[in-house]
């Protein structure tokens, strides 16, 4: 008798520890990034921030949430959202159509689009000037597909990540760097030396990508956005990282 109350009680321990686990697991978002383009999101001081950063953590503490951050590289994000090794990913990632097929997204958060930039004093004055030079483009972003399709006379240069880009025209191997708006003019801010061509390559809105499988995640990010844009914490975070809107 006593050895069965031992069991029985050991095994309701046992539920009860699941269940707590489960419920924290709860309590918990699981964010990827590729904390690589700033103002977006980059490390600094050995810590994750910028807008990303600073708009998902707010978005989490809405919905009663910590933050759990999971590093990876920017082509990796959407593959591994559909692999289900964490619930978001949240990285300036566009939203568009062919991504729309594997993931969900939330309402767009914030309007971007590709721009290219160019050393300054270069002889690259619009985008028809492209035709013939080498841009770099980060692998995994929009940018690829599209100069592929839309620029064929461009000699692509293709890097793993969002500096090198900058770096490889700083340095003369590229002629210019197609990348998006923000990250644009943020680099100009701290490190000039380039300057973005007046006419923008494309218009397009960055949106917070969620497994297929959550769509009640989805709706509930999506009501914390509401209540950011309502409360005026949205627009603080707005204005911290892009103070020039």
């Amino acid at each position: 008798m006593n050895f069965r109350r031992t069991v029985l009680k050991a095994s309701l321990v046992a539920l009860a520890c699941g269940a707590g686990a489960v419920y924290a697991q709860n309590n918990v978002l699981r964010v990827a990034t590729d904390a690589t383009f700033p103002p977006m999101e980059f490390v600094e001081n050995g810590k994750k921030t910028g807008f990303d950063v600073e708009l998902v953590e707010a978005v989490a503490a809405k919905m009663g949430k910590e933050v759990e951050w999971v590093d990876i590289d920017f082509k990796g994000l959407v593959p591994g959202l559909v692999a289900k090794r964490y619930d978001m990913a949240v990285s300036a990632i566009y939203i568009t159509d062919e991504r729309k097929k594997v993931v969900d997204f939330t309402q767009p958060y914030y309007a971007g689009g590709l721009v290219a930039m160019v050393k300054e004093g270069s002889p690259i004055a619009k985008l028809t000037d492209l035709d013939g030079k080498k841009v770099s483009v980060q692998v995994g972003t929009k940018s690829v597909g599209y100069m592929t399709e839309h620029f064929p006379k461009v000699q692509r240069v293709e890097v793993e990540k969002n500096q090198e880009m900058f770096n490889l025209v700083d340095i003369g191997r590229a002629d210019a760097a197609v990348t998006g708006k923000p990250a644009a003019f943020q680099y100009i801010r701290t490190r000039g030396g380039m300057k973005v061509l007046p006419e923008q390559i494309t218009t397009e809105e960055y949106g917070m990508a969620v497994r297929k499988d959550m769509p009640e995640l989805t709706a509930a990010v999506n009501k914390a956005l509401e209540q950011l844009k309502a409360d005026g914490g949205y627009k603080a975070i707005v204005e911290k990282w892009f103070p020039s809107k």
